[in-house]
């Protein structure tokens, strides 16, 4: 698979915003994560958005963790 870093950091940069948004934390998404039966720990977490190469699944595993409804993609 292709790297694409403009894309990595805008995908990043919109789960951190929802993330802000609702003011949770990378402790706290991996506590309502693993209530959801998604194991991940806080270490894991920042690293995978710290890389902003994570996967489609994970995207929207943490937003509906988080009781996001929808996500505003263009700016």
């Amino acid at each position: 698979m292709a790297k694409n870093p403009e894309w990595e950091e805008r995908v990043k940069g919109l789960l951190k915003a929802e993330l802000k948004k609702r003011g949770v934390g990378y402790r706290e998404l991996a506590e309502k994560l693993s209530e959801m039966g998604i194991p991940e720990t806080e270490r894991n977490i920042a690293n995978k958005i710290s890389r902003g190469g994570f996967t489609a699944v994970f995207f929207v595993q943490s937003l509906v963790a988080i009781g996001a409804q929808s996500v505003r993609i263009s700016e």
